[in-house]
């Protein structure tokens, strides 16, 4: 099993959220801010068994499309996914 902690722009998450539910995923939200921009972002914590993995990271290239900001235009959006292992999950 993998913890994904996913983070995205604000403006992605409710169709994030929605293709994740429609895919029997679970995740957890949690308002974060960004140390370069200083804007305010969405981290997801989204757990999944390893077979699974492929499909919620091609769930979240789907649906997090990055784009440009700021002058001089950079490039923010899209989405940031770091993949732990889990030893141990329980839902009690």
């Amino acid at each position: 099993m993998k913890l994904l902690v996913t983070i995205v722009q604000d403006q992605d998450v409710p169709a994030l959220i929605e293709a994740l539910m429609e895919n029997d995923f679970r995740a957890t939200k949690l308002a974060s801010t960004g140390g370069f921009l200083r804007a305010g972002n969405t981290t997801l914590l989204i757990g999944v068994d390893d077979e699974r993995l492929d499909e919620v990271i091609a769930l979240i290239k789907q649906t997090c499309k990055g784009t440009q900001r700021g002058e001089p235009a950079i490039s923010v959006g899209g989405a940031t996914v770091f993949s732990v292992d889990v030893e141990r999950f329980e839902r009690i």
